[in-house]
């Protein structure tokens, strides 16, 4: 008896290990949706040195993640128009460099909008000043994005954002809003600004097909560690051309090519579209190259 008993306290050690587990590490790899409908499409927008990314999602939601400098909001706007849509479901200011989220008063000030999701963090730049104060006076509220919040999960599309995990970060880049975008077998990582030290944090739920590299291709992300764990298929980098950092840096470019990733570059493609049926990602630029 006493066997038995010893016995069934390990199974339910066991059992409680495991589901600790699954709740600790929703991983989104375990998911097969094979019978998936539509198309996921993703818009690598060409904003020079910055960031912007359109998604239209099989559901007929789209989400705009960053604008890029505020001269550039009347071409993301025009973009958005020319697809047809008069309202922007979800918005993601990934943090507050003006790169990223300098044209996003103008967009929010010009669009229905859904839902706001922006980092929590203090900063007292003029640009992020004004954007917190349009999005008050329009009356919309801001969702502070963190680690484990599901955007949502519905028919085989999950959105999760994965980062940031803590509540402070010693660079401004770190409380960069990380997404990933999964849907059926195929999946998306964007980056934001995220630097080596939050790739770290978030190794285990990585993988994906394709992958928005961190920092415009700088050398302060793309650890060796984490493009190996990305394993991506794709890799596109968001910079402008002859930009005065830099970049991206071509150790950065070479490391994502070595581990087998086709590396995309807004600088020399121009657009890219990355549509997913579910099983199978195709790729469209605006200009090819020799890649």
């Amino acid at each position: 008896m006493k066997y038995f008993k010893r016995f069934l306290i390990i199974l339910f050690i066991v059992f409680i290990s495991l589901v600790a587990k699954y709740y600790d590490d929703y991983s989104f790899s375990t998911n097969d949706f094979s019978n998936v409908d539509g198309n996921l499409i993703v818009n690598f927008i060409d904003v020079g040195q910055g960031d912007s990314i359109f998604l239209e999602f099989p559901n007929g939601k789209n989400m705009l993640i960053d604008v890029g400098e505020k001269s550039k909001s009347e071409l993301v706007q025009n973009f958005i128009d020319l697809k047809g849509y008069i309202s922007l479901d979800y918005v993601v200011g990934t943090h507050p460099h003006t790169d990223h989220i300098g044209g996003l008063e103008n967009i929010i000030e010009n669009y229905k909008i859904g839902e706001i999701y922006l980092p929590k963090v203090i900063h007292t730049s003029k640009t992020y000043e004004n954007l917190l104060s349009k999005i008050n006076e329009l009356g919309y509220k801001v969702n502070t994005a963190k680690s484990d919040m599901i955007i949502f999960d519905e028919n085989g599309l999950v959105v999760k954002i994965l980062s940031p995990i803590y509540s402070e970060y010693s660079e401004l880049n770190n409380y960069s809003v990380v997404i990933k975008v999964v849907f059926g077998n195929t999946s998306f990582l964007f980056m934001g600004d995220a630097e080596a030290v939050v790739e770290n944090e978030i190794l285990r739920e990585v993988n994906a097909d394709v992958v928005k590299v961190g920092h415009h291709g700088s050398g302060t992300s793309s650890s060796d560690e984490f493009v190996n764990s990305v394993n991506a298929e794709y890799a596109v980098i968001m910079s402008g051309v002859d930009n005065q950092y830099d970049l991206p840096d071509e150790n950065v470019v070479n490391r994502w090519k070595s581990s087998g990733a086709v590396v995309y570059n807004t600088s020399v493609n121009g657009n890219i579209v990355m549509i997913s049926d579910g099983n199978d990602i195709s790729v469209e630029v605006e200009h090819e190259s020799d890649n």
